[in-house]
């Protein structure tokens, strides 16, 4: 299917989107929230989605992720469709409190990832200590998620995601509700992560400015029904700092563009009817 929808498919992606669309029943009648959405991520790819609110960013990852079924088209993870959660695909949620245990330790919560893979005790343990190193969360290891801060439960939940040593890692808005602060130190865990494990990311965010400052690739989506708008290529050194990064004027140039980008998509959905 995928072939007939999109011709030629790239045999070198680890995720393949192929005209994937979403419309929801709703009182009214039927609702858009995606139309024809077409794109690959490569291995070892750092690609951003960002858009207007409520431009359907949430729903197409949650598509990718196989927790929501597309109306149409179909996404494949390593060649294979997506139906339901794959193996070897990891999420992270912005709403990381939820989706840590309190009554379990840390190492518990990331430890859970490993259940699933039937693997040994000694390796488990291994994995744990090697992620929560990684997120320099290894100390509190014992400790409980409600003890820790905002920040460091966020860790948490990526050190989980890293733990099964994904092939590819979603993660959907994942520092929206941190401190300005804590985002910057967090957007540069993640990409040290990047750099460390290997891993193929796929990063929602409304932030401009972080979607440029992290991505190697940023695509930005249209107002609903959603389209993707551009494919915009992030021509920065891949080494970046929060301060000598955001200096560069080819980043001012790069945010400047995506922003207008987002602005011309709110208008076009307002002259459409939309809000």
């Amino acid at each position: 299917m995928l072939d007939e929808l999109s011709g030629v498919r790239d045999r070198g992606a680890v995720l393949e989107v192929a005209s994937v669309g979403k419309v929801y029943a709703t009182k009214g009648g039927q609702t858009e929230a995606l139309r024809d959405i077409t794109f690959s991520v490569g291995q070892g790819e750092f690609v951003c989605i960002v858009g207007p609110s409520g431009s359907g960013k949430t729903t197409l990852l949650k598509c990718i992720a196989g927790l929501l079924s597309p109306t149409s088209g179909e996404a494949r993870f390593s060649g294979r469709r997506i139906g339901e959660p794959p193996e070897g695909l990891a999420v992270v949620f912005q709403e990381y409190g939820r989706s840590l245990f309190p009554w379990m330790s840390v190492a518990a919560n990331v430890g859970l990832a490993l259940k699933p893979m039937g693997l040994a005790k000694a390796e488990c343990q291994g994995r744990v200590i090697e992620a929560l190193r990684a997120v320099g969360l290894e100390h509190v290891s014992q400790s409980y998620p409600w003890q820790l801060s905002g920040g460091m439960q966020q860790r948490v939940a990526i050190a989980r995601a890293v733990a099964s040593q994904p092939r590819l890692l979603l993660m959907d808005e994942p520092f929206a509700a941190v401190d300005a602060q804590t985002r910057a130190e967090l957007e540069d865990l993640v990409r040290r992560l990047w750099h460390q494990f290997g891993m193929t990311i796929l990063f929602v965010t409304h932030d401009v400015d972080e979607s440029v400052y992290l991505g190697g690739r940023v695509l930005v989506l249209s107002g609903a029904p959603t389209v993707i708008q551009e494919n915009l290529e992030v021509d920065l050194p891949d080494v970046r700092d929060q301060l000598t990064t955001r200096r560069m004027e080819r980043f001012v140039e790069l945010r400047a563009h995506v922003y207008e980008q987002i602005q011309l998509a709110k208008r076009r959905n307002v002259a459409a009817g939309g809000t």
